[in-house]
């Protein structure tokens, strides 16, 4: 076992918890639960877990390698901001975004509103900034270019920018590895790409829903995966859809994603 306790004095809770420290559990490969104030440590390549009562408090180092899972309080400030972005003020929600970025570096949330930066950025036709966020990130974490909350928004990135090698690089990364959104993200990406290719002629209409949209659509309806794929794939191809003028299979989708996903802000375009 790698894990490692620091009596860290008498002094207050508040007064040795890490800068960024955020409240949460971590829990490791042998079946240990440790609670308490979590920050990053660059150094170590672990986590620090601040605990601590009235009369003094101490520090648990849990190295990264030992980690099975992370469970992180989720950030007061994220849902507006994701609610902004997805209202389509996108700019109104960057400052919040970033800061959750920064504070929340290695857990978790940094990644999830990473993702929601980078689409703020290109909402806001500023690919670089977006390309930088996803970076700066993937830079401390390499398996976020091709797995997790980040990747698509790292890939829209690079597309837009016409960076096709660490594009395609990643892609067939997540198509190969064992993480189901992230292999029904890169289909997804697969039809966009086709799509932006093929200067949205009906070929590439075509081409894209057999590779990339439809294959989402009827084979990701597993409901944990579902509503973070299926609301983008319906929209696209009924898109597609109405392009080949097939407005009766347009009709299915848009109707589809209406009474499934009402919610979602691709129901509300």
């Amino acid at each position: 076992m790698r894990t490692s306790i620091i009596f860290a004095g008498l002094c207050a809770l508040a007064a040795v918890t890490a800068a960024g420290a955020v409240t949460g559990t971590i829990k490791t490969e042998i079946g240990e639960a440790q609670q308490g104030n979590i920050s990053w440590s660059s150094r170590d390549k672990a986590y620090v877990v601040t605990k601590g009562s009235k009369d003094g408090s101490w520090e648990v180092q849990v190295k990264a390698a030992d980690v099975v899972e992370l469970d992180i309080l989720k950030p007061e400030a994220f849902d507006a901001a994701v609610a902004q972005v997805n209202g389509g003020n996108g700019a109104a929600a960057i400052p919040a975004l970033k800061n959750i970025v920064k504070e929340y570096s290695h857990l978790i949330w940094d990644k999830k509103a990473g993702r929601y930066l980078a689409e703020a950025y290109l909402a806001a036709e500023k690919p670089d900034e977006a390309l930088k966020t996803c970076e700066a990130i993937i830079a401390g974490e390499p398996s976020a270019a091709y797995k997790g909350d980040l990747a698509p928004a790292y890939w829209s990135a690079l597309l837009k920018l016409n960076r096709r090698s660490a594009l395609e690089k990643n892609m067939e990364k997540a198509l190969k590895g064992k993480d189901r959104f992230s292999r029904g993200a890169a289909l997804l990406m697969t039809g966009d790409i086709i799509m932006k290719d093929g200067k949205e002629s009906n070929a590439a209409c075509k081409k894209a829903l057999t590779d990339g949209y439809l294959r989402v659509v009827y084979l990701y309806t597993d409901e944990d995966i579902a509503e973070r794929l299926r609301p983008e794939a319906l929209y696209k191809a009924a898109l597609c859809f109405s392009t080949l003028r097939q407005s009766g299979r347009a009709d299915v989708m848009r109707m589809e994603l209406k009474a499934s996903y009402a919610s979602s802000p691709w129901a509300k375009k």
